[in-house]
């Protein structure tokens, strides 16, 4: 997984860069050619105009362009024409020649020094007045007409006030060998060379960065694994506190939460088996004392057999319940009801046992309370488990208390609060969990079947309201649930 994930993200990172890289290497290329032709254009404009006067001269001498072709090839040309033709001399070309007296480049096979002009891959036409060009230093256009709007591009040629030719200089291209060519040539491969050794360096950092972030996940997916297949002491070190740190400590928590469900689980299995042992074993034997004559079959034994048969019933009823309100599968018969005399009729049953216990109950009811609609027998029963735990918990000369009120507008609070040793904070988040004691004992008699909360918070939510539990060790707890008002 890691192998592929880690290639996907350099194919792609890879793609990236040789897009990227490409559009650099066309668009510096492009703009060096453009600028390049345009300093050219310029420059060659500049020798046309150089020219132009020796150009005068010979047509002025010679009375025609007969031969001038040897001219612009060779602008040094003064003992083909004489002393006294006025021709440029070398110095008007020194930006054209090295300190050797060659054009640029030297000796690079670039053009000869006579012909500076494909050198610099600048073209020189000569037109005539009709506009026929009649020189051409790369011989190409000889013969052929030059439009009216290149002519007026042109640098004219005056003998006196009267215009013989026009010196026509174009851009030859970089397709040469001269220097021009050899400029451009040696700029495309610096760019795609630079293009390279980027592409390599981001591609190298590009395959560290990468397998730093697959790495991570390469963990994860090998915990995940292994807690799939049941081993959930898995965890994932995490010491970074990037998007991957925080997935690494979720994974953590999840994994936490699993371990501590599974302990519950388990936990529960060996509860019910618990709870439905000690009423079968107490029906079993006292059938097979019966049967052996050791019990007689009296009243006051068949009570007792009664009596555990019930607690079956009851215990299965309310793993029913609790299964059906956990699958939504859970009917409510909701009718509209007076809040405090429902709390008034589930605490009665009550009252003797507190007054046994030496438990003072304590009332704090709202009046002027609007009616709700709820399933009396399910409310009912979440105020007597919540009142039978708060009784169960609270020494002798405590005190219980069932407090009713409009915590918002649209919501009751109902709170039943003890005097008892309290819960510690390790246990509070579990309390409303199925089968769940703080009282380590497990025994019915100090803890309940532990699944009367989980009853009470799934007939609360199955109302739409919520559970909640607060307390501190040693200075009892407050169990309390909200109904909406619709």
């Amino acid at each position: 997984m890691m192998r592929s994930l880690w290639l996907k993200l350099m194919g792609a990172f890879l793609v990236i860069v040789l897009i990227g890289g490409g559009i650099d290497t066309y668009l510096v290329s492009r703009s060096t050619r453009t600028q390049f032709s345009q300093y050219i254009d310029q420059n060659g404009k500049v020798f046309a105009q150089q020219l132009a006067p020796t150009l005068a001269q010979y047509y002025s001498r010679q009375g025609n362009w007969q031969g001038v072709e040897s001219l612009l090839n060779n602008p040094w040309g003064a003992s083909m024409m004489g002393d006294g033709m006025g021709m440029m001399d070398e110095g008007d070309w020194g930006m054209w020649q090295d300190e050797d007296g060659m054009g640029m480049g030297g000796d690079m096979g670039m053009g000869s020094a006579s012909n500076p002009w494909s050198m610099m891959g600048v073209r020189l036409l000569l037109a005539d007045t009709q506009g026929t060009i009649i020189a051409d230093s790369a011989a190409l256009d000889t013969g052929k007409i030059v439009s009216s709007t290149d002519l007026a591009a042109g640098v004219p040629i005056l003998v006196g006030n009267q215009q013989v030719g026009t010196l026509l200089p174009l851009y030859a291209g970089t397709n040469t060998s001269g220097a021009a060519g050899e400029f451009v040539s040696s700029v495309n491969q610096s760019t795609l060379l630079a293009g390279i050794v980027t592409a390599f360096v981001a591609l190298l950092l590009g395959s560290i960065l990468f397998f730093q972030i697959v790495s991570p996940v390469q963990k994860l997916t090998s915990a995940a694994q292994k807690i799939a297949a049941g081993d959930l002491q898995q965890r994932i070190p995490n010491q970074s506190q990037d998007e991957i740190g925080t997935l690494a400590t979720a994974f953590n928590q999840m994994a936490d939460s699993l371990a501590k469900h599974e302990e519950l689980r388990r936990n529960m299995i060996a509860d019910v088996a618990h709870e439905l042992r000690t009423p079968l074993t107490v029906i079993q034997g006292n059938l097979e004392a019966m049967l052996d004559g050791v019990l007689p079959t009296s009243p006051q034994e068949i009570a007792t057999l009664r009596d555990e048969a019930a607690l079956l019933t009851r215990l299965v009823a309310d793993l029913r319940l609790l299964s059906l309100a956990e699958s939504g599968q859970l009917k409510l018969e909701r009718v509209e009801t007076n809040i405090v005399e429902l709390i008034t009729h589930a605490v009665e049953p009550f009252r003797l046992q507190a007054q046994s216990s030496q438990v003072e109950l304590k009332f704090n009811l709202a009046s002027n309370l609007p009616p709700i609609e709820l399933d009396v027998d399910r409310i009912t029963q979440v105020i007597r488990n919540l009142l039978s735990n708060a009784l169960r918990h609270t020494p002798t000369g405590g005190q219980v208390t069932v407090t009713c009120k409009r915590d918002t507008p649209q919501r009751l609070l109902i709170t039943i609060s003890d005097t008892g040793k309290g819960i510690s904070p390790d246990d509070l988040p579990y309390v409303y969990d199925r089968f769940y004691r703080a009282d380590k004992s497990r025994a019915r008699v100090s803890g309940g079947s532990g699944i009367g909360l989980a009853i009470v918070k799934q007939l609360v939510e199955a109302h739409g309201g919520k559970v909640w539990v607060e307390s501190q060790s040693g200075q009892g707890a407050t169990f309390g649930f909200t109904l909406p008002i619709r």
